[in-house]
């Protein structure tokens, strides 16, 4: 006798058995009460929430939708079980489908659908039995334009805060500008397109960051998703000297000299940032209407100029001797 056929003897010994026997009974009627439950469940009558979409469709071609062309509502409906579990598990609702050109009958840009026309499509497509009790909203809003339009720069929002003694050098957009749609009293208005909250912290690299434009009610941006790059450097505390002060609102025929004529400036910066740095980025200014009184042996320097990327920039000296001359 092969093994096959001695396991397929064992295993019909031990279904037949008498105490089997009785458990393959007890399981049957188990099984046969539970259909009988689950029947009579399906048969009360019950009230659950339903989400369907609403779609905006025939949009003409020089129409360009600036409210989202999928929208959603939440009604309640009230049925037999067995109908609300095929409109979960089967076929479902389908999608509400409002044509464009049955709502948007004028060109102030917006237009909305009220829940009583929605309810009415919504049953259309609902068993006759099913009771439409509560909607969760009171309309769907349409927005739109004739292809008004205008380019605006890209911002990031948020916190990034690279690891200790790192700094943000510079922030690249991919693009950098993106187009806004919009009615013309928001295009006036709108100057840049920001980003969703960007929340990074302790990281040393270069970070790329692919995000949203944030979302303005009827307004549209082409392309919604931009990349930001944030791209970092070493702290460091450096100094140049020899950077010249340079006179300002000196009348004709004066000349006013410093001493000393050149002074040193302390900045703190990147470490390639400081590689790129030269003497002419910084201004340092002596104002001749600070001295043309007389009233001080000593006259007061500004720094009036600093490259990108520097900060808490100080000169060596804030004072300092002076000459006035005639030419």
């Amino acid at each position: 006798m092969t093994i096959r056929r001695i396991i397929s003897h064992k295993v019909r010994n031990f279904l037949f058995s008498t105490v089997n026997g009785e458990f393959l009974i007890f399981l049957f009627f188990l099984c046969l009460s539970g259909i009988f439950w689950l029947l009579m469940t399906l048969n009360i009558t019950y009230e659950r929430e339903f989400k369907v979409p609403v779609r905006i469709v025939n949009v003409p071609e020089n129409v360009v939708l600036t409210s989202d062309e999928t929208d959603t509502i939440r009604v309640v409906l009230r049925d037999k079980g067995l109908v609300l579990v095929r409109y979960y598990y089967g076929k479902g609702l389908k999608p509400l489908d409002l044509n464009f050109k049955n709502y948007a009958r004028d060109s102030k840009g917006t237009t909305s659908v009220g829940m009583a026309e929605l309810a009415r499509l919504l049953s259309m497509q609902l068993s006759a039995s099913t009771r439409i009790v509560t909607t969760k909203n009171e309309k769907v809003d349409i927005f739109y334009n004739y292809g008004k339009k205008k380019n605006v720069p890209v911002k990031w929002h948020g916190n990034v805060v690279p690891e200790q003694m790192y700094f943000i050098s510079n922030v690249e957009y991919l693009p950098d500008s993106v187009l806004v749609y919009a009615s013309d009293e928001q295009l006036d208005i709108i100057q840049a397109a920001v980003t969703e909250p960007i929340d990074v912290s302790n990281f040393r690299d270069t970070l790329t960051v692919e995000c949203k434009i944030k979302k303005i009610k009827g307004v549209k941006f082409v392309p919604e998703m931009v990349k930001v790059k944030f791209m970092t450097d070493v702290l460091t505390e450096e100094s140049i000297g020899d950077i010249p002060v340079t006179g300002i609102n000196v009348p004709e025929g004066k000349v006013l000299r410093t001493f000393p004529s050149k002074v040193t400036v302390k900045f703190v910066t990147g470490v390639n940032q400081f590689r790129k740095i030269e003497k002419k980025d910084f201004v340092v200014v002596a104002d001749y209407n600070d001295v043309a009184k007389g009233n001080s042996e000593k006259c007061k320097i500004q720094l009036r100029s600093v490259p990108h990327g520097v900060s808490r920039a100080s000169l060596s000296v804030k004072e300092v001797d002076y000459l006035i001359e005639e030419e």
